[in-house]
């Protein structure tokens, strides 16, 4: 055996020790305590995302929807006061001419007397308090109310699909950080391994064992397993600051991921069933179903009559422009409205809020159609992932055999240098098309428990935390005073 047969053997053993370790990608084995996993990197991407922060204090100002629709119901209270200087001045009509009275002084003749004026200086003030209670505005506030609890039940259910979109963005980039280092090790191995043909078929041809067309076919496939390498590796990075937009942190010692297959249901038929019944998607489209209905309601409220009881409580000093003037006026009162007719736009808003309600009741039919397409999507996914790492499988080792044959075989003058080339590009295809087919079952995996509504913190058990939308709505429904937020 010559030395460059040696060359090739170890070369390819130390090949086949790289693949091998990049492809265990679907592979559990010990996991260093440093080292981050999926696990990890979603519960990174559950508290610190800011997609999914943002989707969080949307629901805690749906909450407020509640106490300002129950403010319907409770009386306002308003104070008033006020405070300044008055000038006035009041003059006297002029007397009417009268013919003189020849028994009357001229000098104490009043129609004769030019009109007097009198000035007043005073300063103004007064304070009082006012009342109102609603006793019925036509359940407006009755129907505000359930819609603004529809549209809290709703917005948590646009949560956990904000959630559940933020979960597989973690898991999709997680994967494509692993599968691009998988791929960048197997070009860069590849650069390499045809670096060492290109010198080996140099050596050939010095000694007239080899023709110029073998060298350039050797540096060709050299140059484009350059060009590959340089492609996977702008591909990594661009995977990597995917998972950091998704996660928050950079991806560092990423472990192999597991496939949740355990955690699916058996069949395809009971996964599209629990789809229709848990996906948070069709949950949210059936509140919104229930808001739409409480709207119609409160539109139908202004053909209602509304009545109310009115009080109000006044003290004004120095009122009138006189000084030392008092008053103190209290009253209450009952006020009834009957609209007549408004120009017709109550019936318009009435006319619209029903349609609005049948538009929100085929959202719910398009919601289910899409969850069903989605199941059935991703478990198509999943099953040609599982077959085609069989194939790939059965590939690598055919194309490894086949290599190390064609090496064989060249070396004694039956293999040209293309034979090897396209060999051991072949095997570097399948090799490839092996770690992208464990990426997409993985994927897979998860994507068929998100298309049903069930990739969740809590479903995974990712987070030592779970967010709980519930304590805020408690803590505000109620609240009647203070700006500041819980």
């Amino acid at each position: 055996m010559t030395t460059s047969q040696h060359i090739d053997v170890r070369r390819l053993s130390r090949a086949r020790r790289g693949v091998l370790a990049l492809l265990a990608i679907c592979m559990a084995p010990s996991i260093p305590a440093k080292a981050e996993t999926i696990s990890g990197a979603l519960a990174r991407a559950y508290v610190n995302n800011p997609n999914l922060n943002q989707q969080r204090a949307a629901v805690r100002g749906l909450d407020e929807n509640v106490p300002k629709a129950r403010a319907g119901w409770l009386p306002t209270i308003g104070l008033t006061g006020y405070a300044g200087r008055s000038y006035l001045y009041q003059r006297d009509p002029p007397p009417r001419k009268s013919v003189p009275d020849p028994g009357v002084d001229p000098a104490d003749d009043e129609s004769t007397k030019p009109p007097r004026g009198q000035k007043f200086r005073s300063f103004p003030k007064g304070y009082g308090i006012s009342v109102s209670q609603p006793i019925f505005d036509g359940f407006k506030t009755l129907n505000s109310l359930r819609q603004a609890e529809s549209q809290v039940f709703g917005g948590r259910a646009d949560l956990r699909s904000v959630e559940q979109d933020t979960l597989m963005g973690g898991v999709t980039s997680y994967m494509d950080v692993l599968r691009d280092t998988a791929i960048l090790g197997l070009r860069g191995n590849n650069v390499e391994v045809l670096k060492e043909q290109v010198r080996q078929t140099r050596a050939r041809g010095a000694i007239g064992q080899a023709t110029e067309t073998d060298v350039a076919q050797a540096e060709a496939a050299l140059a484009q397993g350059r060009s590959e390498y340089f492609a996977a590796r702008g591909a990594l990075q661009a995977s990597m600051a995917t998972y950091r937009q998704i996660v928050g942190v950079e991806p560092r010692a990423l472990q192999p991921a597991r496939s949740l297959e355990a955690l699916l249901p058996e069949r395809l038929d009971h996964a599209i069933e629990i789809g229709q019944r848990e996906h948070p998607a069709i949950a949210s489209a059936m509140h919104a179903v229930d808001a739409a209905a409480a709207a119609v309601k409160v539109a139908e409220a202004a053909l209602y009559p509304t009545a109310s009881i009115a009080g109000a409580v006044n003290r004004d000093l120095d009122s009138e422009g006189m000084t030392g003037k008092k008053s103190f006026t209290a009253a209450i009162f009952g006020q009834i409205n009957i609209p007549i007719y408004q120009g017709g736009m109550e019936y318009a808003s009435i006319r619209q809020a029903k349609e609005q309600l049948g538009q929100a009741r085929f959202v719910v039919d398009v919601q289910r159609n899409q969850i069903r397409a989605n199941v059935g999507a991703a478990w198509a996914q999943l099953q040609a992932a599982r077959s085609l790492i069989d194939s790939s499988k059965a590939a690598v080792t055919a194309a490894e055999i086949a290599l190390s044959g064609i090496r064989s075989e060249a070396l004694v003058g039956q293999r040209t240098t293309f034979d090897i080339l396209t060999a051991q590009q072949t095997l570097l295809n399948n090799r490839v098309a092996l770690v992208m087919a464990q990426r997409e079952r993985v994927v897979a995996s998860y994507a068929i428990l998100a298309a049903i509504g069930r990739l969740t913190a809590v479903d995974l058990g990712i987070a030592s935390q779970i967010y709980d939308p519930k304590p805020h709505f408690d803590q505000v429904k109620g609240r009647l005073f203070g700006t500041r937020a819980p």
